[in-house]
């Protein structure tokens, strides 16, 4: 969880025109209708694209919270968490976070009970079949679910008061953890306790010794971080570590990787610096001075606001979305002056800081954030964005406390599923294009249906009235595949439910996710965006030079 932002005022919430479900039907059916008019599409299709990102720029957290009292990593032997996580791979899943700097690895230390039964059950897998345990027992997880509420509160208790204790994790946590990941198809990337000092302020390698001849002795392929939002750790810890001291931190542990024979090349990512203000800025421009070339990527973190006094109006705020280009540019100057061609990453971001805005960032509502967030970093040239968090603690996680999808999960699987590496350009003209927000990029060629050539819109409308986008019209004769995300139920935009295409989304089961049915489009139809909502479009054939 984020820990370092300064607070904002309070200001007061006035409520949103929100059109109700009726209104919405009739709007999506005046969006089919062809020749509509409305904001005019540029694209440039030829010659290369504007950029690329990593095939894993849509990756996961889970906070280290999680293992403030071990037994609730036993959550990650649900069958229907690793359902989920699995479909929004390829992806990394980054184990960090405040707690990251408070937890202490004891190899001889005996795991908890509800560990050493889900430990037990790994032992008798195939080892080829990360996937080919018997689930924990129900009862077991359920007991746990039912204790995690309490869990919660002692969480959240710690970051208020600033206070964190240490936690010791077993070999059972490493455990269970790297399955997960595994069993998931995602990459895990573990975050390291930056603040175990020697009298000296050098960072003492001890523990993490621990922890990496313990990984290497079980062939566990795995990358590395040191600490956690290091602008911070004299408000956390009492500690200042300055950014030239942290980066010789890093060169330390980047000679330590050398000795082990999993981890000689295995990538290291840092400092996980916060939003770049101006103490930060100096923090991350001394560290890339002194440790900057032993790191694989950059990494920062990014909210755009705190979660206790966010409002409705600040998830729909272009202002508020137009941040995070300003930091973005901070943060790149900063590296281009010093690690120039180094990639960077948001190894941690979000909506709200201080575990989400509580009935807002868990709500269909989030979704503006986050789509806006996914656009402007391809766009901008960040090549992966981690999501914080996958499940977890707080209010701004993919899956909730029981399990389910949230609409931002729905939302990041749409992402997956339809959009490509490939960044293209794209203008609107007709319309502010702070309100009604664009995006283009090659269709993911993974997709079964789609081709070589095809292109992906996405869009965001922040008006309170309908908004249609008219395609070049050297595409208007070609075949549309709208996914068009509506709130579902009475709550409108502050949902817990979706709808794709009129399908209200749902699993099937532990093991089965919904179809993502597309809803086909005639030629020349204009593209509608109801009031406040997002969705994305798949235009067939359009023979993009830059994605073939």
């Amino acid at each position: 969880m984020h820990a370092g932002a300064q607070p904002r005022s309070r200001r007061r919430t006035m409520p949103l025109p929100l059109p109700g479900l009726l209104a919405w039907t009739a709007l999506l059916s005046a969006a089919a209708l062809p020749g509509a008019g409305g904001a005019d599409l540029g694209f440039r299709l030829r010659g290369q694209p504007a950029r690329r990102v990593s095939p894993a720029f849509l990756s996961l957290t889970l906070d280290a919270n999680l293992a403030t009292d071990p037994r609730y990593i036993t959550f990650l032997s649900s069958v229907k968490l690793r359902t989920l996580a699995r479909s929004l791979s390829p992806g990394f899943l980054r184990f960090g976070g405040t707690k990251t700097d408070f937890l202490i690895f004891d190899p001889k230390k005996e795991p908890t009970l509800e560990e050493e039964i889900f430990s037990d059950l790994l032992a008798k897998q195939d080892a080829a079949d990360p996937c080919g345990f018997r689930p924990a027992p129900l009862d077991l997880i359920e007991h746990l679910r039912l204790q995690w509420p309490f869990e919660e509160l002692l969480i959240r208790g710690e970051l208020d008061k600033k206070k964190h204790k240490n936690t010791t994790i077993t070999r059972s946590t490493l455990d269970i953890l790297y399955n997960f990941v595994q069993c998931s198809k995602l990459h895990l990337i573990f975050g390291l306790n930056a603040l175990l000092r020697t009298r000296g302020s050098h960072w003492d390698s001890s523990n993490a010794r621990f922890v990496l001849e313990y990984c290497d002795s079980k062939n566990y392929n795995m990358s590395w971080e040191l600490g956690n939002e290091p602008n911070s750790f004299r408000l956390k810890s009492g500690i200042h570590i300055d950014g030239f001291q942290l980066g010789q931190d890093f060169v330390q542990l980047r000679h330590l990787l050398s000795n082990y024979s999993h981890y000689g090349n295995s990538k290291l990512y840092g400092p996980d610096v916060g939003r770049p203000r101006k103490q930060t800025q100096r923090l991350l421009r001394s560290f890339l001075k002194s440790g900057g070339k032993v790191i694989d990527s950059v990494t920062w973190h990014h909210y755009y606001v705190n979660g206790r006094n966010a409002t409705r109006e600040d998830f729909l705020s272009p202002d508020v979305l137009d941040t995070f280009i300003a930091d973005v540019q901070d943060v790149q100057q900063i590296v281009d002056a010093t690690v120039p061609g180094k990639k960077v990453w948001l190894g941690e971001t979000s909506s709200a800081y201080g575990g989400g805005a509580p009935r807002l960032s868990n709500t269909y509502l989030a979704g503006f954030m986050w789509l806006d967030k996914l656009g402007l970093s391809a766009k901008l040239g960040i090549d992966v964005v981690m999501r914080q968090v996958f499940f977890g603690a707080g209010t701004y996680h993919l899956v909730d406390a029981n399990f389910e999808p949230l609409p931002d999960y729905w939302l990041s699987l749409l992402y997956k599923k339809l959009v490509g590496t490939k960044v293209l350009d794209v203008s609107l003209t007709g319309d502010d294009p702070r309100r009604l927000r664009v995006y283009l990029h090659c269709t993911n060629e993974h997709h079964p249906k789609y081709r070589d050539g095809d292109i992906t819109l996405f869009a965001l409308n922040l008006y309170n009235s309908t908004k249609y986008l008219q395609l070049p019209s050297y595409l208007s004769n070609k075949n549309i595949d709208e996914y068009l995300l509506l709130p579902y139920g009475r709550e409108n935009i502050l949902s817990r439910s979706v709808q794709l295409n009129g399908q209200v989304l749902k699993m099937l089961d532990d093991e089965t996710l919904p179809t993502l049915r597309e809803k086909p489009l005639s030629p020349g139809t204009s593209l509608g965006l109801p009031a406040f909502s997002y969705g994305f479009f798949v235009i067939q054939n359009a023979k993009a030079v830059a994605c073939i």
